[in-house]
């Protein structure tokens, strides 16, 4: 068993540790202004959710770090960024029920209608109207990893056609290379890609213009992997609706004309903002932790930039 020291973003994640395995010590950083004194003699660093900006220059201040253990699927903000011989590990599986939740019930949301009825309710006005729904859709799920297997069983009872995408053709999933040829079939195409050099802002003029007319698009994904200018021009010909959890820019500013765009129901970003994230968060650093002390392989190492 080696000697570990692992650095946590909370008092919260290090008590749901429990007790540490021999030879491992643990202490607390928020990301937020001087590193404690600890974070030299750090190996195993699991940063904040939201890891503030200077957060990042923390790596001089950690010569011995081995692993960086993240609590998010996407790892974009850590890509390309680490020390040599750093190893980065994504929280796959963390956010996956949530995440799944969240898209089908965003699907369900703007092809029923609700934001309209919500709008309506608040102003005491019975609007009345036919909706559209999402038996017999056909769902094109662009992601095939674990978020995306989560949403197709999700979306199983609903008598679907599911169709999957990934980056690579594999048995049962389409290649990206496919997309055109996918996209004009599709009533409702689901983004869940991690955000990496090949899909910042593979969601461009060109993709929209393959969608059909009236057909969905929902980004449970990044905020860059969609063109919000080329989106913005879709939704305001009407021509198609859309449901984003994140958008770029993110924050979306109090001006920004995504707010009044047609078709379009706006969250900000909760997908995976759910009570039973901490538990499940504590759950994998205290099983990567004790791979890490023990010499053994760690699982959800990214590559390739997820």
């Amino acid at each position: 068993m080696r000697s570990v020291h692992t650095l946590v973003p909370d008092r919260l994640t290090l008590d749901g540790l429990g007790e540490l395995p021999e030879g491992v010590t643990a202490s607390c950083w928020d990301g937020n202004g001087e590193p404690p004194e600890q974070v030299r003699r750090t190996t195993f660093w699991v940063p904040p959710f939201l890891l503030p900006p200077a957060g990042l220059g923390a790596f001089p201040a950690m010569p011995d770090l081995r692993v960086v253990q993240l609590m998010t699927a996407g790892a974009d903000t850590f890509v390309g960024r680490l020390p040599a011989g750093v190893t980065l590990c994504d929280a796959r599986g963390v956010h996956s029920a949530p995440t799944a939740e969240w898209a089908v019930a965003a699907v369900l949301c703007a092809l029923h209608c609700f934001p309209r009825f919500v709008l309506a309710q608040a102003e005491r006005r019975w609007d009345r109207v036919i909706t559209d729904e999402l038996a017999g859709k056909r769902v094109l799920i662009v992601g095939a990893g674990d978020i995306g297997e989560h949403i197709a069983r999700r979306l199983d009872p609903f008598d679907v056609t599911v169709t999957r995408v990934a980056r690579r053709a594999r048995p049962g999933v389409h290649g990206a290379e496919e997309l055109p040829d996918l996209l004009p079939d599709a009533d409702v195409v689901i983004l869940v890609v991690p955000l990496t050099a090949a899909t910042r802002g593979m969601v461009d003029a060109g993709f929209l213009a393959c969608m059909r007319d009236g057909a969905l698009l929902v980004n449970a994904a990044r905020g860059p992997v969609v063109d919000t200018g080329a989106l913005l021009a879709e939704l305001s010909a009407g021509r198609l609706r859309a449901a984003l959890d994140v958008t770029d820019p993110e924050p979306l500013p109090a001006d920004h004309p995504l707010w009044t765009a047609p078709g379009l129901l706006v969250t900000p970003h909760v997908g995976g903002a759910v009570p039973g994230f901490p538990r499940r968060a504590q759950d994998l650093v205290r099983a990567q932790l004790a791979r890490h002390a023990a010499g053994a392989p760690l699982h959800n190492v990214v590559v390739d930039g997820y």
